[in-house]
């Protein structure tokens, strides 16, 4: 079976008043290059090495397998701060615990493996999370010409009210379907006992993000709005808090300085009140639970849960169309997706 198209379809577009653009992605890898953006350097001491390598047609977990073979370690002693597509040519940092530089320098290159530069030594591992973004340069071709004008309209409305911070679709896996599992396993004990914790902790993160964006997809029209008994999060350090007086927080929520979220379940995850909590509820009653009952199976699952803000600020965006060929330029903070950038401009129009 096929994997899911990325132009998922079944939730809205936020500038679904902007007709399709059309448009092919991925034609070659080099049609989507990502950046990471490092949220620190190695300070020049310590037991993990940092390297910097470039790749295509390679994914992160794939580059781990090899490296740690070619480095006769582990697996478990490579850090990475975020896992990057393979059908790409994609910058990032890993850590190496106990490896020597002049080890790594006398490691050879290939038309997958482009780069490798050793930044220096660091006291802790990298951890998932542990960056401050990714650069993304998109090439989309087969655009509709002469489309300017409905481009620079919607920009103006992302740049404006933020991307809706969907999850993708590569979460659900080749069927689409891993959500289901998820959702199977949250009221199953004995079959998740008899899953490995990393396989059964995959599929109920995936029903997580289809709840998620379910929320999303509800407050489409007002992603950018905050009222009464929402959890708003902190641009700047990601803390939340719960919105009391909306003419006080509205005027943030219009210059970035915060935006409303959505729940990923679990044990700690607070639920909204007020109309945001109806929505939430409205929605998990739609799949046939409560929240209650989802904080209840992420506490005897072992997870806490978090809130997620249901947009994204789309940063430093620089466009040009040639013909039929829209180049991009943006980055986005972690956790986030440019196919929810990508989505916006293409839309699925069958």
């Amino acid at each position: 079976m096929p994997p899911p198209s990325w132009l998922d379809d079944t939730v809205p577009y936020l500038t679904a008043s902007v007709p399709a653009l059309g448009g092919r992605i991925r034609s070659t890898p080099d049609d989507f290059c990502v950046e990471e953006r490092p949220l620190y350097l190695p300070c020049g001491e310590g037991e993990h090495l940092y390297i910097r390598v470039k790749k295509r047609g390679l994914s992160t977990p794939d580059l781990v397998l090899r490296l740690a073979s070619q480095l006769h370690v582990k697996a478990q002693t490579v850090g990475v701060a975020g896992l990057k597509d393979a059908q790409a040519v994609t910058t990032q940092m890993l850590s190496l615990q106990g490896v020597k530089a002049e080890t790594v320098a006398a490691l050879s290159t290939d038309d997958r493996l482009l780069t490798l530069e050793i930044l220096g030594r660091h006291r802790n591992r990298l951890r998932k999370g542990h960056h401050a973004g990714n650069q993304f340069r998109l090439v989309i071709r087969d655009v509709r010409e002469r489309s300017e004008d409905d481009l620079q309209r919607l920009f103006d409305e992302l740049v404006r009210r933020g991307v809706p911070n969907y999850f993708g679709p590569q979460r659900q896996g080749r069927s689409g379907t891993n959500f289901q599992l998820g959702a199977e396993l949250l009221q199953d004990e004995a079959r998740r006992n008899k899953m490995p914790r990393n396989k059964r902790i995959w599929f109920m993160n995936a029903y997580q993000s289809h709840v998620f964006n379910r929320i999303v997809a509800k407050r489409i029209e007002t992603i950018d709005r905050v009222f009464p008994g929402d959890w708003a999060m902190k641009s700047d350090n990601g803390a939340c808090f719960p919105v009391e007086q909306q003419e006080v927080e509205q005027p943030r929520a219009d210059r970035f300085e915060i935006s409303p979220t959505g729940p990923l379940f679990g044990s700690r995850a607070p639920w909204a009140t007020g109309v945001p909590g109806d929505i939430e509820r409205e929605v998990v009653a739609e799949l046939g639970t409560t929240p209650e009952l989802l904080s209840k199976a992420g506490a005897e699952c072992g997870f806490r849960g978090e809130r997620r803000a249901l947009r994204v600020r789309l940063n430093d965006l620089s466009w040009s169309l040639e013909g039929t060929v829209l180049t991009l330029s943006f980055w986005l903070p972690p956790g986030s997706y440019a196919t929810s950038v990508l989505r916006e401009v293409v839309k699925k129009s069958d």
